[in-house]
């Protein structure tokens, strides 16, 4: 990546093939800082239900950033 937009893209496009609440719990847990509890409370969500969400989703991500050869 050779600047900040070229992420930014990279990240919109794989928030945009989440399933919505994928995508809610992802941006609300790392864009908004807010706990597992507040999630689950804020969606009607357990907390199992949210924690297993983030981490299939941070694997999906882990992923697609090999997949494009991007490193932070």
């Amino acid at each position: 990546m050779e600047d900040r937009q070229e992420f930014a893209d990279f990240l919109n496009g794989f928030l945009a093939k989440l399933k919505p609440e994928a995508r809610i719990f992802f941006v609300r847990r790392y864009w908004y800082g807010e706990s597992i509890r507040e999630i689950a409370e804020a969606s009607g969500a357990t907390e199992e239900k949210v924690k297993s969400s983030l981490f299939r989703t941070r694997k999906r991500f882990a992923e697609a950033m090999r997949k494009e050869d991007i490193s932070i």
